[in-house]
């Protein structure tokens, strides 16, 4: 069984391979057919975006390349986009910025055009998608339910198939909830890895800009896009050295034992149930875990001192009392002013520790496998009991910022009466390639490249998939890239070694043969230390490939090769060793 999330993905010309006017026109017929005027604060005008949209495609013309040529962005309000109003879903709060954020404008710059500013839950304060003057957005699936915040227009629009890729902020799991309640993908990457200048903060230290689209590949394809070290914010980061680029072939995968699901409704317990059983079904080992710890940390982020951030973003100007100013929103906000400085201080400690105890608890797993979210409650119900609701639709969510985590939220096996129902894969922070290659393995669809990061090595031998050193590539958290070939320039030997492996040495022109290998991508801190464990007589040197590349590869000095039997003939290891 495998879950459908690879819908269908644009190319270079746009959604569904239409010319970007053509992706415009379609976007604005969608708009009037769904009348769903709640998901925008701010909508352009369509000949405004068609404009763009023509200036793009002149781009194309041109012979620039432009992976997200008239792809369309709904861009949560919260995000500054140059020229139009950032309200944060409060109308007094509203001005006007010189410049769009650094994160979008990247995206704008390989092609995708802006359609709007979207609503959300005030602040990107709330998980229900239901705290804005400008009305509560109803689920692309069942307008009677919550679409899930804070970044419920963004989802929405994707959802509809008005836009093409949702800008989304993440600070308690407004990039996740929402697509689980949608039946969409959200990627939510490490911490700093994209910029949010030009986001209105909620917590600071805790922020994400996040993404939405209709497939994983897209919203994989935008992510890295947005993902650079920006001077603009302080806390952004690079991908590390030491950066794990796939997961292994055979993965562990740790899911919650079935105590910590008492949160969960019937409904989402029997489907996450049946997801975890699919998982199993690809070949990824599953096991319980206890995951109370991380539980309990999430409770920190509303119920203990942490929230004092969000009083200082928007603290003192909730403070005047401003009309548009949601009730619920507010109170939080204002419960947070009189939070000392020595209960932040235990609260950084509390925190410190939990990153402790969640190391341990995944040491030896690839991923942790959560419900996104415990219900998909009625906009009814949620104004019922506006603070319960909410609060219990965090649990799996809430503490994933707070630990430093990565996350990909993808839609899991709908309820038995059909109902959306969605799965995160959790992971440690820089591991987020990892959690795109399980979300992939799920869905049964090739994963996407999120981290473009590394450096290529051609390997020959014993080091092949399937040969007995391949895990020393998968420990390094090596992507596979593909079958390589060599120049006629080469020579290959099997050598007297434990385990057997060849030998490839450089001739010159002609004086050998092509030989297959295998490519990978692997961390420089990972070469570096592969190159560091590497036994005599093998060597990694340059080596040539038939398409005019030339990579790092495995070779061995001329003199171990002397008195070795020359097995060029066959042209690969592994047909020699089926010889």
């Amino acid at each position: 069984m495998s879950i459908d999330i690879a819908g269908s993905t644009g190319d270079a010309r746009g959604a569904a391979g239409v010319s970007p006017a053509d992706r415009v026109d379609a976007a604005y017929r969608r708009i009037e057919e769904v009348d769903r005027p709640e998901v925008w604060i701010t909508l352009r005008p369509e000949a405004e975006v068609r404009a763009e949209a023509d200036a793009v495609a002149a781009r194309l013309a041109a012979g620039e390349p432009l992976p997200l040529a008239g792809q369309l962005l709904a861009v949560k309000d919260n995000v500054d986009v140059a020229g139009l109003p950032t309200t944060a879903a409060c109308p007094e709060f509203a001005y006007r910025p010189d410049a769009t954020a650094s994160a979008v404008a990247r995206l704008v710059a390989r092609g995708a055009v802006v359609l709007g500013k979207t609503n959300l839950d005030q602040f990107a304060t709330g998980l229900v998608g239901t705290r804005s003057p400008y009305g509560a957005v109803r689920s692309a699936v069942d307008p009677e339910r919550v679409s899930g915040g804070s970044s419920s227009g963004s989802a929405v629009a994707v959802a509809l198939g008005i836009a093409d890729i949702g800008i989304g902020t993440d600070t308690a799991g407004s990039g996740r909830v929402p697509a689980a309640l949608n039946r969409i993908v959200g990627v939510k990457a490490t911490m700093g890895v994209v910029s949010t200048h030009g986001v209105v903060p909620a917590c600071v230290d805790y922020d994400c800009l996040t993404v939405f689209a209709a497939d994983l590949d897209l919203a994989v394809t935008a992510a890295r896009i947005m993902a650079a070290p920006d001077p603009r914010d302080p806390r952004s980061r690079r991908w590390p050295a030491d950066l794990r680029l796939a997961a292994p072939s055979a993965p562990r995968v740790a899911v919650p034992r079935p105590e910590d699901l008492a949160a969960l409704c019937p409904g989402y317990r029997d489907a996450f149930e049946r997801t975890v059983t699919a998982l199993a079904g690809s070949g990824t080992a599953v096991e319980h875990v206890d995951i109370s710890p991380l539980l309990g940390a999430a409770r920190l982020l509303y119920d203990g001192a942490m929230v004092a951030e969000r009083y200082a973003a928007v603290g003192a100007f909730l403070a005047t009392g401003p009309a548009g100013a949601d009730p619920t929103v507010a109170a939080i906000v204002a419960a947070a002013a009189n939070t000392t400085g020595h209960e932040f201080a235990e609260d950084l400690d509390a925190l410190a520790r939990a990153r402790a105890a969640a190391r341990e608890l995944l040491a030896g797993f690839d991923a942790l496998l959560l419900p996104t979210t415990t219900e998909h409650p009625t906009i009814a119900a949620v104004r019922q009991d506006p603070i319960g609701i909410n609060r219990r639709m965090g649990t799996y969510t809430n503490f994933c910022n707070l630990l430093d985590m990565a996350a990909v939220a993808v839609p899991g096996a709908d309820t038995a009466t059909g109902d959306p129902f969605g799965v995160t894969f959790v992971v440690p922070a820089f591991d987020d390639q990892v959690a795109v290659d399980l979300a992939a393995r799920l869905a049964g669809v090739d994963a996407p490249t999120l981290a473009d990061e590394g450096v290529e090595l051609a390997v020959f031998g014993a080091h092949l998939r399937g040969q007995p050193l391949h895990f020393q590539l998968e420990d390094l958290g090596a992507r596979f890239a593909g079958t390589v070939t060599t120049t006629d320039a080469y020579r290959l030997a099997a050598l007297d070694t434990t385990p057997a492996k060849p030998g490839l040495v450089r001739r010159g022109p002609g004086l050998g043969a092509p030989i297959l290998g295998e490519l990978f991508r692997v961390s420089t801190a990972g070469l570096g230390t592969f190159l560091a464990a590497l036994p005599a007589p093998m060597a990694l040197t340059r080596v040539e490939l038939a398409d005019g590349r030339a990579v790092v590869g495995f070779s061995c000095t001329h003199d171990s090769v002397a008195g070795a039997t020359d097995i060029t003939e066959f042209g690969g290891w592994r047909a020699y060793l089926a010889r």
